[in-house]
């Protein structure tokens, strides 16, 4: 049953029971409305209790349902909450924990609301690209008033229900039994009438129309790219401005608009992807997973300091090893340098300063990381250099550690092979500044055991980052990518265009930053070692040499001062360069091509395209699992656009055939070598199918 129904004295609760959080699914609309129904048929119930199973009131609508047929089917959530409103009994909302989106907009329609304190409360929609469709721009500000209700509905931000007194007629004591104080005060309101309906209440606000007009410039500025929050702005306007059926319709219309926009699409594919990327088909949700209780790193560097942070901000004690005191000084100086830093700007307390800096420890001994359930790897990405230190670790470390790499592009397996223990092997790939940027990307080596692989899956969640599984592969998902996203960028600079031109457009596109930033961000050097590499182990494969030529000329990045562009101390702009731009111009007069004119589309089509076109190879090749894990990677990652969905849903929405008519015309120009398309890219646009295609 995915809505219980039970009789106590004369109130009738229904409970939602559809887990985790009671969404509100066909099913369970459908049984809470017999509950109701059945409750009004019933001479000896007087009062109507609602309430949620398990861990929440109800997390909201069932999104998987959206563009289906089973949103379509009765009941919707319309008539749920038009159900509990006609009633002519009262119908009392107990809540407690969560009571978000549709769950909310329900409690809305009941005649009364309870609640516990501490549960979050929110209208959440715009998180997707939408706004509330049920009714929560027309309640919500009748019963908070306008300006607290357009910031919840426009944030989507959760409120602890202690905070929203208006919302409630009690709000209970934490200690409490909230079904029997619920019932208790259905008996005692069950005869009050008439009964009270949010609908018939006036939103009251002096100066409505400046106050609006206000939130729409504010919203509009921050909103950026994505339509939902400007929609929210005028749904809830029509709370004031219109009869309470007539923006009920207007909400409606609105939602159904955004529900087919390209963005929410994306937003709800990212929602979905995420919680996919957990999924892994041959190791079960049930699979056991190792105690992380001690976590130990090795390199103090820039890398294995951001990933000691991640284990300090989720309380699990860490041991730093380094070879060289100075080292481990600047690392430990430049963990407590950060977290100042997040004290200065409010964020951490410098009691929690000191608590996280009292789980870190230090040491020139392998001896004193022995005992570690975990040790993650940081060191200069040179495979001579891994296996002197994994040789060290399978020597000192306790039976049943995980063994953990944080390289980039170096084969795991080859790594694992340094050990006597293979399976307690894994890569787990943070993304520079480690303590800040969202991604984990874990590489299953092949033997890799499946309680590791597990192991790591809860531990990015603990560390509140997104994991996303890859399997072994030279750069894996992420670096494999970007290569070729890199090697067109190269060329197009060969070809004419100019550094800022490239970034401007990738950046119009939606990138937070254009690959040269990007390169200047992260270090010119540390690509042009693997390219250094990559020119002895493959050399059939061509690339630009304009950026080892800026190189050559000492211009690593920020970190220099200099790389692609200018920059100042203390300022992260970056300033065109003339030296440069004159370098590229003459290099490619070195090269005999003559230089053209770009387009901002050609850019962006063969930044993209190149992307989508490896990350078709690496889906059929097996090292994703899924599309939308590329897509993750990406958005989690490499800073693409989040109303774009990612590189593999974006090309989807773009329609595979014409990527591929794009490649084609590609491979007929410079360096055309670079663009052969992949066969389940010419699968999958022949049969005008997408990668995200059921």
């Amino acid at each position: 049953m995915t809505a219980e129904y039970q009789v106590h004295g004369a109130v009738a609760v229904i409970t939602l029971n559809n887990p985790p959080v009671n969404g509100m699914g066909l099913e369970t609309r459908t049984a809470a409305v017999k509950g109701i129904q059945r409750a009004l048929a019933d001479d000896a119930v007087k009062a109507i209790v609602i309430t949620g199973a398990g861990k929440a009131f109800s997390g909201g609508a069932d999104i998987k349902e959206f563009n289906t047929p089973k949103a379509l089917t009765e009941p919707s959530l319309h008539t749920l909450i038009a159900t509990a409103e006609s009633a002519t009994k009262p119908v009392v909302a107990a809540i407690h924990s969560v009571c978000m989106g549709g769950g909310l907009e329900l409690s809305l329609g009941c005649h009364y609301r309870v609640a516990m304190p501490g549960a979050q409360i929110a209208l959440p929609e715009v998180k997707l690209g939408l706004l509330p469709g049920a009714g929560g721009t027309q309640r919500l500000p009748r019963v908070l008033g306008l300006e607290p209700a357009l910031n919840m509905i426009v944030s989507g931000t959760p409120v602890p229900s202690e905070q929203l007194p208006a919302l409630f007629d009690e709000i209970y004591a934490a200690d409490v039994d909230l079904l029997q104080s619920a019932v208790a005060f259905a008996e005692k309101i069950a005869d009050v009438r008439p009964l009270p309906k949010v609908r018939e209440r006036k939103v009251d606000y002096p100066n409505h129309e400046a106050f609006l007009q206000f939130s729409r410039n504010t919203v509009k500025a921050m909103a950026g790219p994505f339509p939902a929050p400007l929609e929210c702005v005028e749904t809830v306007a029509a709370s004031v401005t219109m009869k309470f059926e007539d923006g009920l319709k207007f909400e409606r219309e609105r939602f159904l608009h955004l529900i087919q926009t390209t963005e929410s699409k994306a937003l709800r594919h990212a929602f979905f992807a995420e919680r996919m990327a957990s999924k892994v088909p041959d190791v079960p949700a049930d699979t056991p997973v190792r105690t992380i209780q001690r976590a130990a790193i090795v390199g103090a560097g820039t890398m294995g300091g951001g990933i000691a942070m991640n284990f300090l901000n989720a309380g699990i004690p860490v041991t730093l090893l380094e070879t060289r005191q100075e080292a481990l000084d600047k690392g430990i100086a430049t963990i407590r340098k950060n977290y100042e830093n997040t004290v200065k700007k409010g964020k951490l307390t410098a009691e929690k300063l000191e608590q996280r800096m009292g789980l870190l420890n230090s040491t020139l001994a392998y001896e004193d990381i022995a005992g570690a359930d975990i040790v993650v790897e940081a060191v200069f990405e040179d495979m001579g250099v891994k296996e002197a230190v994994f040789r060290k670790l399978d020597e000192v470390m306790k039976p049943g550690a995980i063994l953990a790499t944080n390289t980039s592009t170096l084969d795991v397996d080859q790594i694992a092979a340094f050990t006597g223990r293979p399976q307690d092997v894994i890569g787990t790939h943070f993304f520079s500044p480690a303590n800040v940027m969202k991604l984990l990307e874990i590489v299953r080596g092949s033997q890799t055991g499946k309680d590791v692989l597990a192991t790591a899956l809860a531990l990015s969640r603990k560390l509140k980052k997104t994991g996303v599984v890859s399997g072994v592969c030279d750069g894996f998902i992420g670096n494999r990518m970007i290569e070729q996203y890199s090697r067109q960028a190269g060329f197009l600079l060969e070809e004419g265009a100019l550094p800022e031109q490239v970034d401007k457009a990738a950046e119009k596109f939606g990138f937070a930053m254009g690959p040269f930033r990007m390169g200047d961000l992260a270090g010119n050097d540390i690509g042009w070692a693997i390219r250094k590499r990559r020119y002895v182990e493959k050399p059939e494969i061509s690339y630009s040499r304009t950026a080892d030529l800026l190189c050559e000329m000492g211009r690593y990045g920020q970190k220099t001062g200099a790389g692609w562009y200018d920059y100042k101390p203390g300022d992260r702009t970056a300033y065109p360069n003339a030296q440069v731009n004159a370098m590229i111009v003459q290099h490619s007069a070195d090269l005999g091509i003559g230089r053209r004119k770009i387009s901002d589309k050609e850019i962006v089509e063969r930044l993209v395209y190149a992307l989508v076109n490896e990350g078709a190879l690496i889906l059929e090749e097996g090292v994703a699992l899924r599309a939308s894990d590329i897509d993750m990677v990406y958005l989690t990652g490499y800073g693409f656009p989040l109303y774009r969905g990612g590189p593999m849903f974006y090309a989807d929405t773009v329609g595979l055939p014409n990527v591929l008519a794009a490649i084609h015309q590609y491979a007929r120009g410079h360096h055309g070598e670079a663009w052969q398309p992949a066969p389940l890219l010419v699968k999958l646009a022949e049969a005008n199918l997408g990668f995200n295609s059921k």
